[in-house]
């Protein structure tokens, strides 16, 4: 158990580190139209829900 925690556990938690740096640094080979972050589209709601759609109503017995 100690070799894990002097030796791989460390060298696991260094790769992961360099494995992060290197994708976030591949940004910068891209070309410009893809290094841009990803567009945001406003969502529209074009339809109402159909009766069909919706649950059935339950009613009290009040």
């Amino acid at each position: 158990m100690a070799i894990f925690r002097q030796y791989i556990a460390p060298l696991l938690v260094v790769l992961v580190f360099v494995f992060a740096l290197v994708a976030v640094s591949a940004r910068i080979f891209l070309p410009s139209d893809m290094a841009a972050p990803a567009p945001i589209e406003e969502v529209s709601i074009t339809s109402q829900p159909t009766p069909a759609d919706l649950p059935p109503a339950h009613k009290s017995a009040s």
